[in-house]
């Protein structure tokens, strides 16, 4: 997971998370409501598929009617393959990570395609070692 997440307030404008967005040069953010609580994630789509419907207001119009609302959260404990079946059922690409109520971060599909690939490797170095040698045939 990254613990460096990117955070904007339920109340935002989608021009400010619009900045925020080209200022951490991200593509997405967790949506925390007023007691810090996760609520939902927004993304770049978001802004431009679903802001949309709002080009002529866009200074007033509030993240709250363009986020993607948080299916699930969870644990750091929660087991890597289990991981990645949730994400497939549902449909998404980015999972905040919670503990006792709090953010403590967030697992993309990019992380899970590395984690999943190091298993990979480690598979293959293992069946590897423990293969008879084979003569190269030319």
């Amino acid at each position: 997971m990254t613990t460096d997440v990117v955070t904007v307030d339920l109340d935002d404008t989608v021009i400010e998370v619009a900045e925020v967005f080209r200022e951490r040069d991200v593509g997405s953010a967790v949506v925390l409501n007023a007691d810090s609580e996760v609520c939902g994630i927004v993304t770049d789509r978001d802004l431009v598929v679903f802001g949309q419907e709002f080009v002529e207001t866009l200074e007033r119009t509030v993240v709250n009617q363009v986020l993607s609302p948080v299916v699930f959260t969870v644990s750091p404990d929660t087991d890597t393959h289990e991981l990645a079946r949730m994400m497939r059922e549902e449909g998404v690409r980015r999972v905040p990570v919670v503990e006792d109520g709090d953010l403590r971060g967030i697992v993309t599909l990019d992380d899970l395609v590395v984690v999943l690939a190091e298993d990979l490797e480690n598979l293959a170095a293992l069946i590897r070692s423990e293969s008879p040698s084979r003569m190269v045939v030319d």
